[in-house]
């Protein structure tokens, strides 16, 4: 997993309009990087909402949030518009982005091993830098975790 204290690697991806989006392109920005395993369903849809419902909060905070599924862009283009989400998801079909930042890993559910994306978020400040990692969050927790995180930045909300 990428470590805090560490670049954040670069990478380029479609968000749910099909535009590709280099994380490199919002230097002087910090970023919450998010990754979440799949769109549209109960906790991904509460974490997500609960971005959304807290934007305010993330604009004090100068902060760009992104989430990184590894669904097609038209799966994430219907949870984005079916919730009304006023952020970018972005979609790492070939989970070739979850594997770099090393949150593709392999789960269990019902006796059967699969590999998906972990649910990880990765703040990065405005040089490109991790400032903190946040593993295996609990959806309904997340917003707090990370607005606490953002505060403690230089420059934070």
């Amino acid at each position: 997993m990428v470590q805090q204290g560490k670049s954040a690697p670069d990478f380029q991806l479609p968000d749910q309009d099909g535009r590709p989006l280099k994380l490199s392109e919002l230097r002087g920005q910090t970023v919450v990087l998010y990754f979440y395993p799949k769109a549209d369903t109960p906790g991904c849809t509460t974490q997500a909402c609960g971005v959304r419902d807290h934007r305010a909060d993330y604009v004090k905070a100068r902060a760009v949030v992104l989430g990184v599924s590894p669904d097609p862009v038209s799966r994430v283009k219907r949870f984005h518009d079916k919730f009304d989400l006023d952020f970018k998801l972005l979609a790492d079909e070939d989970h070739e982005v979850a594997e770099t930042y090393g949150v593709w890993v392999k789960k269990r559910m019902y006796g059967k091993e699969y590999f998906g994306a972990e649910r990880t978020t990765f703040i990065i400040d405005a040089s490109g830098k991790v400032a903190e990692v946040l593993a295996k969050v609990k959806p309904a927790e997340h917003d707090e975790l990370v607005l606490r995180a953002l505060a403690g930045l230089p420059g934070g909300g």
